[in-house]
């Protein structure tokens, strides 16, 4: 190992960290020592614990190179192959999204419309990309079963592992579909977290989603109301009577959005529900 590299743990994160901070990293320390972890096949408390512990040169290497990947533009959560999600960890692949905070938001709007959590309840999760909204429900809701549907081929393998992962694989399906085609209900409460940014804006989006999440999970159309309109659509055929739809939303769709499920006969419940940056993010309505 050169005389100037780092030779403990703790070192070799500092030196990390200082590398992402000068890239413009917004959580270098953060980001540092979870690579440093993951190089290491440690866990993340155990990097700050060990922080005077030795380090080899083919740890560090390792660790250089993550670092290396991040600044780059590749988001931790790829490097890691995983991210938490309401307290869950989700493989993730190539062909999903890496869930988000913000989405947890449609979580919490469904669960808040089921009086009975323990009910035989049926759901269904159009679009379901790593199976991360689906799993959150399932857990929460220990009487129900849940099926996901996705066009990719390869995010319906990685949202069926994650079932498994979460000890679920017994209560859900995961099916490779192009929205609800050839699906039959009734389904209590349906969820989505569907394509809405609008194509115009995709070569604006930072370099961690531009060039590292799906397209095809992210370009919503002309408008980004394209997947919305094909929902509206199918909803009130799959729905039981009573039954909800939860939407996430992107900044500024809500009121779009409302007008074309009203159109197709459901009845939108209240306003939007706020993520934590005050954003109108997950939308309900109700089949009469």
């Amino acid at each position: 190992m050169p005389q100037d590299a780092p030779d403990t743990i703790g070192a070799l994160r500092r030196a990390l960290a200082a590398r992402l901070e000068a890239a413009g990293i917004d959580s270098p320390d953060l980001d540092a020592g979870l690579l440093v972890a993951h190089a290491l096949g440690l866990s993340h408390a155990a990097v700050r614990l060990g922080a005077g512990d030795p380090v080899d040169t083919a740890g560090a290497a390792r660790a250089e190179a993550l670092a290396a990947r991040r600044i780059a533009g590749v988001p931790v959560a790829r490097l890691l192959g995983e991210r938490e999600f309401w307290s869950l960890s989700f493989a993730l692949s190539d062909e999903t999204l890496v869930p988000r905070p913000d989405t947890e938001t449609v979580v919490e709007a469904a669960l808040a419309l089921i009086a009975d959590r323990r009910a035989p309840l049926r759901l269904l999760d159009l679009g379901t990309g790593s199976g991360a909204i689906l799993a959150a429900l399932l857990v929460e809701l220990p009487g129900a079963w849940g099926l996901g549907v996705d066009r990719a081929y390869g995010a319906t393998r990685t949202a069926r592992d994650n079932l498994a992962r979460a000890g679920l694989d017994g209560r859900g399906a995961m099916i490779v579909g192009d929205w609800a085609a050839g699906l039959a209900g009734p389904f209590d409460l349906i969820v989505s977290n569907p394509p809405y940014i609008p194509s115009i804006d995709i070569p604006g989006l930072a370099i961690e989603v531009r060039e590292n999440d799906p397209m095809a999970a992210l370009d919503g159309g002309a408008d980004g109301l394209e997947s919305y309109r094909i929902i509206a659509r199918e909803a009130p055929r799959l729905l039981a009577s009573g039954g909800h739809l939860v939407l996430e939303l992107g900044i500024g769709q809500e009121m779009d959005v409302a007008a074309l499920l009203e159109a197709a006969g459901m009845r939108v419940v209240g306003p939007a529900r706020r993520d934590l940056g005050g954003i109108p993010r997950a939308l309900v309505a109700r089949r009469p």
